[in-house]
């Protein structure tokens, strides 16, 4: 019976849990992976290919209950890899039955060189085993996917006949797979192309699903997946931050904002919510201990970064010029503009205006040309080196809070709690305890119930400024007034107790919005000088 599809629907197939753990030094606990399947779901993907039952005893416990704590009716599909060989298909259906919607993926490398090299068999035994595997697993479950490994250096012919009886044994969906990175995208759509329209039963109408997996040795698995999805793939294998096998899978987000963001072009959608792309990247980054690269795609720290000084002017006058889409859609606050010797002056002006500082005309010609000189031999400069070159200059801003002292006690026992004694600028000293999530989260609030400035806390950063056991904590963070008021402050605090650098950043961020927007019943009196920085707009 056939089943309608959706052809306007690409289907995303995760499989960071199964293909991505196979990255040297990337294994997975089973709690970290029922974190990340969980997360998965929370993103949007349609299947979850939760491991390979057969692999371990840990595997084949990981899956069983991702399957049964995150298959539920209107979560994912849960899968689980196995070799056409019965026992592992067995095995699989162990592991994948407690879902509400599961399914077996099986599989036989179908090259020549994987027939000959690592099964030793022909390829009618090779066709005989297809039929058998897949009856095998459709006997059990009524979602059954077919993947002849290594099909981007296998004969074309032999696949159309290896996939027609893979259709007829049961299989519902037939994942193509370039396993070693081999094809290049021309080649790899007019292959697609070829198999989908010659395979017997895999026509439109049919109720097959067909799905691309390729593999990134020459840097196109992006390339070569949307390639398949224009020849009729409409399910794509990938992995979060591209993790997987030797250099890696497609990447999910980058096969998913390429959809999302030439939708004109591709005509077709993901069912993913793109707005937790980057907390699902920072997730398997952490668990899998594989940092992601700067200048990764979509969620690489430099995404949405820039320095030289005509891009930063022009994201400054419209995002659109040097953007093709935004930080929020993907999970992020904004862009980052990064000073640094390529910069111009309107981000050096914009930058001194978040933290504080209204600098206008010869003023500002001065300090961008001490700036341009501190960039020279600087690789980027941060807010408290901004910071230090103002006050050089310039008086700086006005200090309406300052920290006399902090205690906090945390640890196992009892609840994270901080006393904060702060002076006003007017001398007045107060008091203040408050209990929080943690020694930092304790800290803020109680600083937040002397200086009452409604705030939101958008970045913390924390960086070990010198070496050893006994190293200077730098604490750099930037926060926002509530409302509709789009600036953010920053501040900065170095300090060998890391909770007291971290209140020193937060005091200067808060003491900078005060002074700006007027907040906490203090009147912005700005900071004028002989040359010509002008007061802060009431």
């Amino acid at each position: 019976m056939s089943v309608q599809i959706d052809n306007n629907l690409v289907r995303v197939f995760d499989t960071t849990l199964r293909d991505g753990e196979q990255s040297p030094g990337a294994t997975l606990s089973s709690a970290e992976k029922l974190e990340i399947a969980r997360q998965l779901a929370n993103l949007g993907v349609d299947i979850i290919e939760a491991g390979f039952p057969a692999a371990s005893p840990d595997d084949l416990a990981a899956v069983q209950r991702i399957a049964h704590e995150v298959g539920t009716a209107n979560g994912p599909v849960i899968c689980g890899l196995a070799r056409a060989r019965e026992k592992d298909i067995l095995t699989c259906w162990e592991g994948v039955k407690g879902a509400a919607k599961p399914r077996i993926h099986t599989f036989l490398g179908m090259s020549d060189i994987h027939l000959t090299h690592i099964s030793g068999i022909t390829r009618a035994e090779g066709l005989k085993i297809v039929r058998d595997g897949v009856s095998l697993a459709r006997s059990l479950c009524e979602d059954v996917e077919f993947s002849p490994m290594d099909a981007g250096r296998a004969d074309l012919q032999y696949l159309v006949e290896a996939c027609a009886i893979a259709i007829e044994a049961g299989a519902t969906t037939l994942n193509i797979p370039d396993t070693v990175g081999y094809v290049t995208p021309e080649e790899w759509g007019e292959f697609m192309s070829n198999l989908i329209a010659e395979t017997p039963g895999g026509g439109p109408g049919s109720g097959v699903i067909w799905s691309v997996h390729c593999h990134n040795d020459l840097g196109l698995a992006t390339a070569n997946s949307l390639a398949g999805i224009l020849a009729g793939a409409r399910q794509v294998e990938v992995t979060i931050n591209g993790i997987g096998e030797r250099a890696g899978n497609t990447s999910l987000e980058e096969v998913v904002m390429a959809i999302h963001t030439r939708s004109k072009f591709y005509s077709l959608r993901t069912n993913i919510n793109t707005r937790e792309i980057m907390k699902t990247s920072r997730l398997v980054s952490n668990y899998t201990g594989m940092h992601v690269q700067p200048n990764k795609a979509i969620v690489g720290a430099n995404a949405f970064a820039h320095e030289a000084g005509i891009h930063q002017d022009g994201m400054l006058k419209n995002a659109t010029t040097f953007e093709i889409m935004t930080p929020e859609t993907v999970g992020l606050t904004q862009s980052r503009l990064v000073l640094g010797k390529h910069s111009g002056r309107h981000a050096l002006k914009v930058r001194l205006d978040e933290l504080g500082y209204k600098v206008e005309g010869d003023a500002l010609n001065q300090v961008f040309a001490r700036f341009k000189d501190l960039a020279d031999a600087k690789k980027t400069v941060t807010d408290a080196d901004l910071e230090a070159l103002i006050a050089d200059e310039f008086h700086g801003p006005e200090e309406i809070f300052s920290l006399v002292d902090i205690q906090v006690t945390c640890g196992t026992m009892g609840m994270p709690t901080a006393t904060a004694k702060m002076r006003k600028v007017s001398g007045e000293e107060e008091v203040v305890a408050a209990v929080g999530t943690g020694p930092v989260d304790a800290c803020y609030r109680a600083v937040d119930l002397i200086v009452k400035a409604p705030n939101r806390l958008i970045e913390y950063s924390v960086h070990s400024v010198t070496e050893g056991i006994d190293a200077l904590g730098e604490v750099t963070v930037r926060i926002a007034p509530n409302g509709e008021d789009k600036r953010s402050f920053g501040g900065y605090g170095a300090d060998g107790d890391i909770i007291v650098a971290s209140v020193k950043a937060y005091l200067a961020a808060l003491n900078r919005m005060v002074a700006v927007l007027g907040m906490a019943g203090h009147k912005p009196e700005g900071q004028v000088s002989e040359v010509g920085i002008q007061p802060e707009a009431q």
